[in-house]
């Protein structure tokens, strides 16, 4: 199973509080991708820091991450289910944020698992398969 790496993971993993090493050598073959929104995301956070140190430690971690990780595109297929998703959620009562709504999408499209710090938001999505990260975290 193919998994997609969500930005909190990723953020985790900049601030050392996540072992991606070991959990990507856990996954063994399977490939690993990110969403479109989740690079928007990164790269986001590398124009908000707040001084020139933290702009260049942001800025090698997202380009390393950009240039080893393949970035999936938001396209029709991924925008039809994005709609579904969201009409889904919204019906019940419990829509999740934007973004994290882009990532399932995309995930679901890819036929991928999210790895995801904010489980209580993924599981609300049907049919998501959400990456088991409880050994991987740091305290």
């Amino acid at each position: 199973m193919s998994v997609i790496l969500d930005t909190a993971v990723l953020i985790a993993a900049e601030r050392g509080t996540f072992d991606m090493p070991s959990f990507l050598a856990s996954l063994g073959d399977a490939p690993v991708a990110i969403a479109a929104i989740s690079a928007s995301e990164l790269l986001h956070g590398v124009e908000r820091a707040r001084d020139a140190t933290t702009r260049q430690r942001r800025s090698e971690f997202v380009e390393g991450v950009l240039t080893n990780v393949p970035v999936i595109p938001f396209g029709l297929a991924e925008a039809r289910m994005h709609a579904r998703i969201w009409a889904k959620l919204a019906e019940a009562g419990g829509l999740i944020g934007a973004h994290d709504l882009q990532i399932a999408a995309t995930a679901v499209v890819a036929g991928s698992d999210v790895a995801t710090l904010n489980v209580n938001e993924f599981r609300r999505v049907s049919g998501l398969g959400i990456a088991e990260l409880t050994p991987f975290v740091r305290s």
